[in-house]
């Protein structure tokens, strides 16, 4: 599938079906995350694959959406292991995580397999839940499995603001 194809024909999937992402997807999805570029090549990121009843049933103490998601990946950034612009400071760590998570989110698509990007989660509540160092921070949170069979986009899905409205050329 051509990429730009890949990027349209993928959606937040917010009804999933319970059949379990195969291991070898999963490390191929994996593998799309390790391979994303990052900041110097720090590759700051710390990602936590949730699939274990325990793991997704403590997840869902942690966010308000819930879409019988079969899987879920966690990713922080390491603050230690992040790059900093010299100028103002700024670290790359949810940069990086952002990019790691894209990376990891197409993949799915591309193997047949729905996700959702979810950032509406407490991040105190994750770090108890799973014990996640203080210097690591939660970025986002990909849950991800197999659509339903009526799983479908929302609405808003297809609604793109005009190039003109977002790109300006120097």
């Amino acid at each position: 599938m051509d990429f730009i194809k890949l990027a349209e024909e993928r959606f937040s999937v917010r009804k999933f079906s319970d059949r379990p992402v195969e291991q070898d997807k999963l490390k191929l999805i994996l593998k799309a995350g390790q391979i994303a570029p990052t900041a110097c090549n720090n590759q700051p990121q710390r990602v936590y694959v949730l699939q274990s009843h325990e793991a997704l049933k403590k997840l869902q103490k942690c966010k308000k959406s819930h879409f019988g998601e079969t899987l879920a990946i966690l990713i922080c950034a390491d603050t230690k292991a992040c790059w900093k612009r010299e100028y103002d400071e700024k670290t790359s760590g949810e940069i990086d995580a952002a990019i790691v998570t894209t990376h990891m989110m197409l993949a799915a698509q591309e193997l047949g397999i729905g996700s959702t990007w979810v950032m509406h989660f407490d991040p105190e509540a994750v770090r108890a839940e799973f014990e996640i160092p203080d210097y690591e921070e939660p970025v986002s949170l990909l849950v991800m499995g197999y659509a339903a069979t009526d799983a479908k986009p929302s609405a808003l899905h297809v609604q793109k603001k005009d190039l003109k409205e977002t790109v300006k050329v120097l």
